[in-house]
C-alpha cells in the first residue's frame, strides 16, 4: 500500500490487484458468515433472505409503502409481491390501504413479524459486535466509510435517510 499527496492535501491510496482481490474475497466470506445465523432461523420458518430484507426495512420504517420498499430492495414488483404475500399469509406483515391515496399499501410488522425480525437482528448484531470488538474502534468508522463509498448514490440516499431518522 502506498499513500501519496493529491492536490488539496488529500492522501491517495494505491492498492494492488491482489489486495483488491483479497478484499473482494473477504466480502464474500464475511457475507456468508453474516447471513449464516439468520439463514438457519429463516429456514425454520420456511422463509428466505428476500423475506429477511423485507422484514428488516419494514421494521426500520413502519408504514413504508410497497413502492418505497421496491425502490430500496431493487427487485421487481412481481418478486416483492410474492415475498409480501408469504409474509402477510404467515401473519408477519400487515398491509393497510393508504388513508390519503387508496392505491397505496402501507406495510407494518405484526407482533409475530416484529419478534422474528428482532431474532434475526439480534443474531446479526451479535456477529457485528464481535467483529467490531476484534477489529478495534478505529476500524469501525473506516469499515462504515468503505461500505458507504461502495453504495450506489440512490441507495446511499435511502441509507442516509434511515440513518438520519434513527439518529445513528
Amino acid at each position: 500500500m502506498t499513500d501519496m499527496q493529491a492536490p488539496g492535501g488529500h492522501a491517495l491510496l494505491f492498492l494492488t490487484d491482489e489486495q483488491l482481490r483479497k478484499g473482494i474475497e473477504a466480502m464474500f466470506f464475511a457475507y456468508r458468515g453474516f447471513t449464516a445465523d439468520p439463514d438457519r432461523i429463516l429456514d425454520a420458518h420456511k422463509l428466505g433472505r428476500a423475506h429477511h430484507r423485507a422484514l428488516h426495512f419494514i421494521s426500520r420504517a413502519p408504514g413504508t409503502t410497497v413502492n418505497n420498499l421496491l425502490s430500496i430492495l431493487g427487485v421487481t414488483k412481481q418478486s416483492l409481491n410474492r415475498v409480501l404475500r408469504t409474509l402477510i399469509d404467515d401473519g408477519l406483515v400487515d398491509s393497510r390501504i393508504g388513508t390519503r391515496d387508496k392505491r397505496e399499501r402501507h406495510l407494518f410488522l405484526t407482533d409475530a413479524g416484529a419478534a422474528l425480525e428482532q431474532e434475526l437482528s439480534i443474531a446479526q448484531r451479535e456477529r457485528m459486535r464481535q467483529a467490531y470488538r476484534e477489529a478495534g474502534p478505529d476500524a469501525v468508522q473506516g469499515f462504515r466509510a468503505v461500505l458507504e463509498a461502495m453504495m450506489d448514490p440512490e441507495l446511499r440516499h435511502h441509507f442516509n435517510r434511515v440513518k438520519d431518522d434513527r439518529n445513528d
